[in-house]
């Protein structure tokens, strides 16, 4: 085991630090890796360290080993008596399940590593996209791998070549992207919509110059691509592989710090206060924006919670008035009539309904009805839709006493999964309870000021220590975390 193992590493190697072996007759470079060996990320690893350890603590890596997706589909194959198959593991498994490893996600965790998440080869490898939901791309199969860059360094670890799916400045990279985050359940419920939204948005019909997904979610800087193969070779744009959105790894994993403070500037550079007023009533006014490219929350938004903590204080510091104070591992929404209910609480999410019309609280049972023909009701922060279309959402607050109201603090907070829909799951049988105290809540700084009465100005609340993307770079690249993205 130990020679194999060393025999592998040396090949690798040479992989990376040659780049003149060619065929005698063709001169063509010779493809050191076959596509066995190009599945698994460990064989990137050798000439790309620094995309792979991106990867190794991205959400990509982590999408089959999270325990909310195992609990998740583990139940929703019980209670529909099968029929789910392979609709999750599409998505979070997709060589496992083109290479028959799996055929319901089920059996995952007995797999190799190189076939659990989505890899570098799945999405390196795709030459087309289908339909833009459900994971609906093509792979070439072969050893060619393809990159943003139109004129590829000869190499001798695999063949290399430009595709308009990886070039963040292609529209075509987008819908690549959007075939896993659409999705539409069995029933043909279009639950998860974010390349719908961000079809729909400014940034997919302004023209040439406005952001792809990956526009957003990978900023690039010089650096090297490949380490050892371009030696001289011109400078490079190498693109970030952490890919932030809401979701962090409920488990052990790696650079989850890295992961959690991405998220935190991810958040925060997307969302705002736009404006804070007294209504003149007694009450008050305030709009929230997003600039992201979709709706905030976006994709799994039935899960997903973000609300507004608003706290009033009078001149000597008194609590006057309280909504959205929620604590770590608090359910966001308490029933009607229970204890601690918030009749005010500003909360932003989807809710799915069953064919009767009534609430439905797991994917598979959402339905059409009368009521509710597309199966869910939302309420989330609109994308821009042009330079000139307003895109707030309003929420209100009726203060007792606001006469004696000096300030009030506002605070957007944010977690990618509800307590409420972990509760479920645990009372099921089917997640350990104590992946609850692993959720994080979020604040979005861009979304948190304190709003003087008297001035009527607001004050904004970004933490000092919150530099992005410094704040998580340093950590996973402290060489260049002075770099700014382009």
């Amino acid at each position: 085991m130990r020679t194999r193992f060393a025999l592998a590493l040396a090949v690798q190697l040479v992989a990376c630090e040659s780049s003149s072996a060619t065929q005698p007759d063709s001169g063509a470079p010779v493809a050191t890796f076959t596509r066995e060996a190009l599945l698994d990320p460990e064989t990137c690893k050798g000439c790309h360290p620094q995309h792979y350890r991106e990867w190794a603590s991205s959400m990509h890596a982590y999408a089959a080993e999270d325990p909310v997706f195992v609990a998740m589909n583990q139940r929703g194959q019980r209670e529909t008596g099968g029929e789910l198959g392979e609709f999750c593991v599409r998505c979070h498994a997709p060589l496992a399940l083109r290479e028959g490893a799996t055929t319901d996600g089920q059996n995952l965790s007995e797999l190799p590593k190189k076939l659990r998440g989505v890899t570098c080869y799945f999405c390196h490898n795709t030459v087309n996209v289908g339909e833009p939901f459900n994971n609906d791309l093509e792979l070439a199969n072969d050893t060619t791998l393809h990159g943003a860059i139109a004129d590829p360094i000869p190499n001798v670890a695999h063949a290399s070549a430009y595709s308009p799916f990886q070039d963040r400045n292609r529209a075509d990279s987008s819908r690549l992207c959007g075939s896993c985050h659409d999705i539409v359940t069995p029933q043909g419920m279009h639950l998860e919509r974010t390349f719908r939204e961000y079809q729909e948005s400014l940034f997919a019909n302004a023209g040439p110059g406005f952001d792809t997904c990956s526009g957003c979610h990978m900023p690039g800087r010089p650096g090297v691509v490949a380490r050892g193969v371009e030696p001289g070779a011109k400078n490079r744009i190498r693109h970030e592989h952490l890919w932030p959105g809401v979701d962090t790894a409920l488990s052990e994993f790696p650079d989850r710090e890295v992961q959690r403070r991405a998220v935190e500037c991810e958040l925060s550079l997307g969302t705002r206060i736009y404006s804070v007023a007294n209504d003149g009533l007694g009450g008050l006014k305030v709009r929230l924006e997003t600039s992201a490219g979709h709706r905030q929350p976006s994709g799994a938004s039935l899960d997903r919670r973000l609300w507004l903590e608003v706290t009033a204080y009078d001149a000597a510091g008194e609590v006057v008035f309280e909504s959205g104070r929620i604590e770590d591992g608090e359910i966001e929404q308490k029933p009607v009539g229970s204890s601690g209910f918030d009749p005010q609480l500003a909360l932003f999410r989807d809710w799915i309904y069953d064919a009767e019309g009534r609430e439905a609280h797991m994917f598979w049972e959402a339905a059409s009805s009368a009521d509710y023909p597309e199966g869910y009701a939302s309420l989330t922060l609109p994308a821009p839709l042009s330079p000139l279309t307003p895109h707030t959402l309003e929420a209100s607050y009726q203060i007792p006493g606001f006469a004696r109201v000096e300030r009030i603090r506002l605070q957007l907070r944010m977690r990618a999964v509800g307590i409420d829909v972990l509760q479920d799951l645990v009372a099921s049988g089917d997640l350990d309870e104590a992946v609850i105290d692993e959720v994080q809540t979020f604040t979005v700084h861009g979304a948190a000021v304190e709003y003087d009465t008297k001035t009527s100005l607001s004050e904004s609340l970004w933490p000092e220590e919150l530099k992005c993307p410094d704040s998580y770079r340093c950590l996973i690249e402290p060489e260049s975390c002075s770099d700014q993205p382009l």
